[in-house]
């Protein structure tokens, strides 16, 4: 038996980014992970759109600088758009504030979080690997992973992604809402510039968004009911890149697609429990929301963030497993995971109702928050994670 003081269970970028974060900490660590991330050279049509707030996580912990920021695009401004004339605009130049954020590839900011684990003297890394039994006693947990290994710690952390098999084997409680709906991501090349601008259009039944990515490229996230999004995906690539086109309105002029179209289903995820006895979920494992506000990965990083800073803050006398002491830690994250479930939920809900009187007030709602500069500021505070 290898004994531990922490062990993170899956290496995405929550996992990963929790260990990097501590890696000052007096804490011997494991990381599990079924396989190690890959860079290519090609685009990645997972791409994530990270908050200054989490871009200033990942220069404390040494990661941004690493980066290629080539392959980095900031967003100067968002154009959102209703179904019936309902405009919302956001500008960092009128915020004050050189970037809204910055788009960025999974694999890129996957793979230099790995390549800091490797460097990082207080984590052994175990991978290929995948847990096979757990077992929680009162003073460790016991993870057995599929050769037979056997790791006992203080306080396991599930990172293991939204289908966590950590917390379904520890039993905690998940209240799903299937959208029955999926997001279809692709990236493609635009005829003309983006300036840095995202676009997002609220249809009737279904979301588009257009972010910005380096040069005259753009990453597409368009939520649309299951069978109309595998309808898309099986499209021809020109056919596919006129569609989006259209679907955009031409703001891009003529599209051709550099990726091909995927999918991946949409479901709310409500976790009540974060935290038990020698146990903490983040990232995907403890929370699930719709894709509309582009935060689901900004969660995790903020997950991170504070699991990392209270185990740093940890007297040598505290036990980190205990579950009052990860109390702290769900607490601190509860109220921004809830505001965001609940948030993105309600606006799927609004757009989602049929009925004049519903549009009607949905979109002067939208003209309205555009011309309320307080309102403006107040919402891109809130995204950059100034609040």
């Amino acid at each position: 038996m290898q004994q531990f003081d922490l062990v993170i269970v899956g290496a995405g970028l929550a996992g990963a980014s929790l260990a990097v974060a501590l890696r000052e900490a007096r804490l011997k660590i494991a990381l599990v992970e079924g396989r190690a991330p890959c860079r290519s050279e090609a685009w990645d049509p997972r791409i994530y759109a990270v908050s200054p707030a989490n871009g200033d996580f990942l220069e404390r912990i040494g990661v941004w600088k690493h980066l290629e920021h080539a392959r980095i695009e900031a967003i100067r401004g968002m154009e959102i758009a209703g179904d019936q004339g309902g405009h919302l605009q956001f500008s960092a130049f009128a915020a004050g504030v050189p970037e809204l954020g910055w788009v960025i590839e999974s694999s890129r900011i996957a793979c230099e979080l790995w390549e800091c684990v490797k460097r990082q003297g207080n984590v052994e890394l175990f991978s290929p690997a995948q847990p096979a039994a757990l077992e929680f006693r009162h003073d460790a947990a016991l993870l057995r992973l599929d050769d037979g290994r056997l790791l006992s710690s203080r306080l396991l952390v599930a990172a293991d992604g939204r289908d966590s098999w950590v917390r379904r084997t520890a039993g905690l409680p998940v209240h799903q809402h299937d959208y029955r709906e999926k997001g279809v991501v692709a990236n493609f090349s635009c005829a003309k510039p983006h300036r840095g601008l995202a676009w997002q259009w609220f249809g009737a039944d279904s979301i588009l968004a257009y972010l910005p990515l380096p040069g005259q490229h753009m990453s597409m996230v368009w939520s649309l009911p299951e069978a109309r999004a595998d309808a898309l995906c099986a499209l021809p690539p020109e056919i596919l890149a006129q569609r989006v086109e259209e679907a955009g309105g031409g703001v891009l002029g003529a599209l051709e697609t550099v990726t091909p179209a995927s999918a991946f289903p949409l479901r709310l995820m409500r976790v009540p429990r974060t935290v038990a006895p020698r146990l903490a979920l983040v990232g995907d494992a403890a929370h699930g929301i719709h894709p509309l506000s582009g935060h689901g990965i900004n969660l995790g990083f903020r997950d991170a963030t504070e699991l990392a800073s209270l185990l740093l803050a940890a007297q040598p006398w505290q036990d980190i497993g205990d579950e009052h002491f990860l109390r702290r830690y769900q607490r601190a994250r509860r109220e921004e995971t809830v505001l965001m479930q609940e948030t993105t939920d309600a606006l799927w809900r609004l757009f989602r109702a049929q009925g004049s009187p519903l549009a009607y007030l949905r979109n002067l709602g939208m003209g309205l928050t555009d011309r309320s500069p307080w309102l403006k500021n107040l919402l891109i505070r809130y995204a950059l994670g100034r609040i």
